[in-house]
């Protein structure tokens, strides 16, 4: 991981420069992720491929933790490839060893022992648990689902526990043994005089067990590719190309380690009425001239269905902004409001009475609404 990391310029995969804010990160992210989504790109190869970079880059930089260490090793350069990954685990193989820089007599001792397995460090964990794959799924929400939230069935076809074993690998009715070459240890060493050099077992290849008896499901594996639902709750508030990750829910671990994540890809359908603007929610009202101009309580739609007033004043011009209080989405412990952006619609066809009532208005109208304008722009003319 921490080769892929030193190797792959993730702030350039996102196209934001490395003092990015999380709240910058996270906005590019999105408006990448919404371009290359497989679903606004059915059979693109070259778009789900870009996805699943712009995605792995999220994972990293999306959150403190994990750009603190990506950071850390970008710094260190390939020196750091030997030390420990995110999570405390070690990019070393039973046998390898790690140059620190700064030896001294006991970092020789350290050295010596990591390569011989003698001395101060004596490998001897074998391969041991390992974390399950992380599972990757799109799901398609509309728009009023995603602002409320709502749980869900997912259908996927990956890696389980085996139902046969319950992923133990042995046939039912038996189980694994501890393995007789190394004893559990899930390393053997070849004595070289004064040095131990560790390797993985050979007879078990570190998972310390040995199964004698394999379960004819999975022959041993302990896994087995099948069909699965996964129940999921999607939080209120959920925004287009947002990535959700289900801790324990992904593929199963190996060697008693715990299972990996299931990260789901949220595509949300636009609205025939309402956009959006982070949590706030959008709307282009239209309006009557005489509402515009003698002022109106009007009724508003909102998402959950229900009206609600919007007072008017006089003199209300086309594309003016007027905000609802509390209307908008509510994620978390925040609720956005409702932007309602009113639109002046002129008739395209009058009867007699309200032509003259039209022309009666404009014949009464002594000041030109353009008079500024030409005055601003003969002023101009004349300089």
């Amino acid at each position: 991981m921490q080769r892929e990391w030193f190797e792959k310029d993730y702030y350039a995969t996102l196209g934001v420069s490395k003092t990015a804010t999380a709240k910058e990160i996270t906005k590019e992210y999105r408006k990448l992720a919404r371009k290359f989504h497989p679903d606004a790109n059915p059979n693109n190869a070259s778009a789900e491929e870009r996805f699943k970079e712009i995605a792995a880059a999220y994972d990293v930089l999306g959150t403190d933790e994990t750009r603190k260490e990506y950071d850390e090793v970008r710094r260190a350069g390939p020196s750091s490839f030997g030390h420990g990954g995110p999570g405390g685990q070690s990019g070393q193989s039973p046998g390898s060893f790690r140059f620190d820089g700064n030896m001294g007599a006991d970092g020789i001792g350290d050295l010596l022992g990591q390569m011989f397995g003698g001395g101060r460090r004596r490998n001897n964990s074998g391969v041991g648990p390992q974390r399950g794959a992380e599972i990757e799924a799109a799901l398609t929400l509309d728009f009023t689902d995603a602002a409320h939230g709502l749980t869900t069935t997912l259908h996927l076809t990956s890696e389980a526990e085996c139902s046969s074993c319950n992923g133990s690998g042995a046939r039912a009715g038996t189980s694994p043994k501890q393995c007789p070459q190394c004893r559990g240890r899930g390393v053997v060493e070849d004595n070289q005089g004064p040095f131990a050099f560790s390797s993985p077992c050979p007879r078990c290849n570190g998972r310390t067990v040995v199964i004698e008896t394999p379960c004819i499901g999975c022959r041993g594996t302990g896994v087995e590719m099948r069909a699965r639902e996964v129940n999921v709750r999607i939080p209120g508030g959920v925004d287009d190309a947002q990535r959700i990750r289900l801790k324990g829910r992904g593929g199963p671990g190996r060697n008693g380690g715990p299972a990996g994540d299931l990260i789901v890809s949220c595509r949300v359908t636009p609205h025939a009425v309402f956009g959006r603007d982070a949590l706030h929610l959008t709307l282009h009202l239209p309006i009557s001239f005489a509402e515009a101009a003698l002022g109106a309580d009007i009724d508003v739609p909102t998402l959950d269905g229900s009206l609600v007033k919007l007072r008017l004043k006089p003199g209300t011009q086309s594309g003016s902004r007027h905000r609802i209080k509390g209307k908008g989405i509510t994620a978390a412990k925040s609720t956005g409001d409702l932007i309602v952006t009113v639109d002046v619609k002129v008739p395209t066809k009058m009867n007699d009475q309200q032509q003259q009532a039209v022309t009666d208005f404009a014949a009464a109208t002594t000041d030109s609404i353009r008079e500024s304008v030409l005055q601003s722009a003969s002023t101009k003319k004349r300089g």
